[in-house]
């Protein structure tokens, strides 16, 4: 028999890779409010009474918490929207894993820290700055504090899914690529470790297995900055000299990204090393891997 696995909040690029990691050796239910899938089935893991009617109608062994509000400008200008999802919709998976005796999986984010650091391993304390980051944070320590047993898995800068799903840093950039810009003007004071969905969801599944719960950094090898990941997105692409960055400082941007954000957002995976279990490839690696997988022919 086949372990059942929950997973809420998956329609989203995390969503998209748990699916593809999980669904050979899982029985899996995954659900979203945005039904973009032919896997997915409608749940708005916010109602609580609707959550805890189809969890308990599955009777998974591990509940999956995904879902979040994730752009940070939206967080900000409707700030009880995004306690309600991104913070109490993880009071509510807490209670049904706890009820249900089941391990909780809940994702967390580099974005919690207030980057005066360079650097930050699992047990560095977080400092939050805006909406965003303290509705995450504070999810994640209701999980750590409540939770029987649980996995807090904290990606970094998320790469996934393509263009289909892909709201991030690397498909703005291939849009302003298929869109024929010649010159991409780049923020040079943004540290930070991009995170591979798809090495995430087989890191995630490697802890399940292996039953190592609690609280871990889970992002790529190698520190980096959004201006080195250009670079490299460009030489992957063969494009260094036919498109030129400019680099330029976050205050370039300051009307359309007005959300605070810590100037380094760079993780290490201390624990998952001490444990021997970090799966996590090199960030250089694993962008050649996405754009290969989800990019052929995009820009022809």
């Amino acid at each position: 028999m086949k372990k059942k696995i929950y997973i809420a909040g998956s329609g989203g690029m995390l969503g998209e890779a748990f699916y593809h990691q999980f669904k050979d050796d899982y029985e899996i239910k995954c659900t979203d409010k945005d039904v973009n899938e032919e896997w997915l089935s409608f749940l708005d893991f916010r109602d609580f009474d609707a959550y805890k009617k189809d969890v308990y109608d599955f009777k998974p062994d591990y509940l999956f918490h995904l879902g979040a509000y994730t752009n940070l400008e939206y967080c900000e200008q409707n700030k009880e929207d995004t306690y309600a999802t991104n913070t109490m919709a993880a009071e509510n998976a807490v209670y049904l894993a706890n009820a249900l005796d089941i391990p909780l999986l809940y994702i967390s984010t580099a974005g919690i820290f207030d980057g005066e650091k360079d650097l930050y391993d699992d047990w560095d304390l977080p400092n939050p700055l805006g909406v965003y980051a303290r509705s995450k944070y504070m999810g994640e320590r209701y999980v750590a504090e409540n939770a029987k047993r649980f996995l807090i898995c904290r990606a970094g800068w998320m790469m996934g899914a393509g263009p289909k799903k892909d709201k991030k840093f690397i498909q703005k950039l291939m849009q302003q690529l298929k869109d024929g810009k010649k010159e991409l003007f780049i923020v040079d004071d943004k540290d930070g470790t991009p995170t591979f969905t798809h090495d995430f969801a087989k890191n995630v599944k490697a802890l399940i297995e292996k039953e190592y719960w609690g609280l871990y950094n889970m992002v790529c090898g190698g520190q980096t900055s959004r201006l080195e990941v250009a670079v490299e997105l460009l030489v992957l692409l063969k494009l260094t000299d036919i498109v030129k960055i400019t680099s330029v400082k976050s205050d370039y941007f300051k009307d359309v990204y007005f959300a605070e954000r810590p100037p380094c957002e760079r993780l290490i995976n201390r624990k998952l090393e001490l444990r021997n279990i970090n799966l996590m490839q090199d960030w250089k690696i694993a962008l050649t891997q996405y754009i290969n997988q989800y990019y052929q022919g995009y820009l022809d």
